[in-house]
């Protein structure tokens, strides 16, 4: 009895521990205890964090309420304007708070997750009261191996997002998804059937159609390797990407990308990379800059291939202060016969910052960033942004 009692006792821990490490991947940060309450312990967690953005565009600018005014966004960067535009924006959106319970239920591990901020919801305006819809972020259930839920994109790597000021930071080149999805993992491999979507470029270029008629998930199969101070993930993103307009017969393609992403510790700096590339990879990258297929004269969909890239060091000069230095690209491999060449071909950004921790939780910050979209005319937009922040964990 006490060897089947210490089974189920190392069962259980280990079961914990995958539970506590979703959560942290999910949230970045480790999570506080609330209480514990019949078997069922409740945590918290997330942050405050106040943003103050000098932006400077030389080819136009963003409108008022553009999401690109209150973190980067490469498709928005401004191209063809007849001048230059300055704009100065303060807020407190990315504010973000979660609720998390953990318990074992008949030997397994059981959870919940819930995380909201307000960054991207299209309600409120600075004009009066700055009130702003709270928008769900993550909504997961935990059952032993199994995530039920809205999370992280199984191909996404939350371990290699930079250290950065912006709401993203390796945007460009970065994977970036938040969806619905079963995903189950054993050991260091991961398998997950995810949300579809297909965005799509009209034939001849125009405004994005979203067409949600997919008939089959999103399928990843991912695999996290580490070794020493070494963690790797290697990810392969099958997709069906299917549109029907009710003129045009059924039009429906696959698509494959892959993706290599890591994080090498190098004592208490670090250095995190990524290269993404694949065809119909669109909306999983930079923000949909780019579609993931577009459409031929015989309104058939035609894949859109897509390759990224980044890189980022941090560096520890004290205790107290650390930078980071980062660098991301996408190029897009347009048919322009097809796109027609209004549309956005490369993008990148680099950026500098340098943040002051006043206490473990609470860091004051700079960061400097420069970024470029160039369409397929040749034509190009810069961006310059100088970002202060002030951001407090619990």
């Amino acid at each position: 009895m006490a060897l089947i009692k210490n089974i189920f006792v190392t069962s259980n821990n280990f079961q914990r521990k995958i539970l506590l490490a979703s959560l942290a991947a999910a949230t970045g940060t480790q999570a506080a205890t609330l209480g514990t309450y019949d078997g069922t312990t409740i945590t918290y967690g997330g942050y405050v964090k106040l943003d103050a953005l000098f932006s400077s565009y030389d080819s136009g600018s963003l409108p008022n309420g553009s999401v690109g005014r209150d973190f980067y966004v490469p498709s928005l960067t401004p191209v063809g304007g007849s001048e230059a535009n300055t704009t100065f924006d303060m807020h407190a959106r990315q504010t973000r708070f979660n609720l998390g319970t953990n318990s074992i239920i008949d030997d397994v591990a059981l959870g919940t997750f819930i995380e909201m901020d307000f960054q991207s919801t299209p309600v409120g305006d600075d004009r009066v009261t700055n009130g702003y819809a709270p928008e769900l972020r993550l909504a997961f259930i935990t059952y032993g191996n199994w995530i039920f839920g809205q999370n992280w994109s199984t191909f996404q790597n939350v371990a290699a997002l930079p250290d950065t000021a912006d709401f993203i930071g390796n945007t460009d080149g970065g994977i970036f998804v938040r969806q619905a999805q079963v995903r189950y993992t054993h050991g260091n491999w991961q398998i997950a059937a995810e949300n579809p979507q297909t965005t799509i470029t009209p034939y001849g270029g125009g405004t994005r159609i979203v067409a949600d008629q997919n008939s089959l998930p999103d399928l990843v199969g991912r695999y996290n390797l580490t070794s020493g101070g070494l963690s790797v993930s290697v990810a392969v993103l099958l997709r069906q990407l299917a549109y029907n307009n009710g003129i045009n017969p059924d039009s429906d393609i696959s698509s494959a990308s892959a993706s290599l992403t890591g994080k090498w510790m190098l004592g208490k700096d670090d250095i995190r990379f990524g290269i993404n590339t694949g065809d119909g990879l669109g909306r999983y990258i930079g923000l949909n800059t780019t579609n993931d297929a577009v459409l031929n004269a015989d309104g058939e969909l035609e894949a859109i291939e897509t390759t990224g890239a980044f890189f980022s060091y941090r560096h520890f000069w004290n205790d107290d202060w650390r930078s980071s230095v980062i660098y991301s690209r996408q190029v897009i491999d347009n048919d322009i016969a097809l796109t027609g060449t209004g549309i956005t071909k490369d993008t990148y950004s680099a950026r500098a910052n340098v943040f002051y921790s006043a206490t473990p939780k609470l860091n004051f910050g700079v960061e400097y960033a420069y970024a470029i979209r160039e369409l397929e005319t040749g034509s190009d937009g810069s961006m310059n942004r100088v970002q202060l922040v002030a951001k407090l964990d619990f």
